[in-house]
């Protein structure tokens, strides 16, 4: 195949593919279903209770912590779900990426809380996190897949989500406190 025949199979493909997902969703994922009203208050929740604790004096920071982990668990979920190693089962619009509610809510907001407390407190950062990311990888992941709403492929599991989840919050916390040096180093120079 060349080029062009490449991109019209794989636009092809695609179309299918979105069929696929909006036939799916029309049938078991739509409002109707208890399954879309528990992802629709998994994205909601965490950003209610953010709204309500968010330390507004240092917003731009926890902020940016919080969108790293988001974008970072974003495109990780997009890479596990192209490679069929992690399924989300059920989601809330066929448009949206499937796990949008867990990438851009529950994880993000969770961590940024922690980030929150522990850097407003002193408390270890590292330990907390390792705490945050078992429960999320050992108790909700297999919550979910034992109510169906994901399931892992390829001999993809919970302990594998454990270890990708700290190396995101990891390298966001690393990538947050450069940005912050950055930040303060600027200041002293003005």
């Amino acid at each position: 195949m060349n080029y062009k025949e490449y991109w019209d199979k794989i636009n092809e493909q695609n179309g299918i593919l979105h069929s696929l997902y909006s036939s799916y969703w029309d049938k078991y994922s739509d409002f109707s279903t208890w399954q879309f009203w528990v992802i629709l208050l998994s994205l909601l929740l965490p950003l209610l209770i953010l709204y309500f604790v968010v330390d507004r004096k240092r917003l731009f920071e926890i902020f940016f912590f919080g969108y790293t982990v988001h974008l970072f668990w974003a495109y990780t979920d997009i890479a596990l779900s192209r490679g069929t190693y992690l399924t989300h089962t059920y989601f809330l619009f066929p448009l949206l990426p499937s796990a949008s509610n867990i990438t851009g809510s529950f994880l993000p907001v969770g961590f940024l809380l922690v980030y929150q407390y522990a850097t407003n407190h002193k408390k270890n950062f590292y330990i907390l996190t390792i705490l945050l990311s078992a429960a999320n990888a050992f108790i909700f992941a297999n919550i979910e897949e034992a109510v169906g709403l994901v399931t892992f492929h390829k001999g993809f599991n919970s302990f594998h989500l454990f270890l990708l989840d700290l190396v995101i919050v990891f390298v966001a916390y690393w990538f947050t406190r450069l940005m912050l040096k950055f930040r303060i180093h600027t200041k002293e120079e003005a």
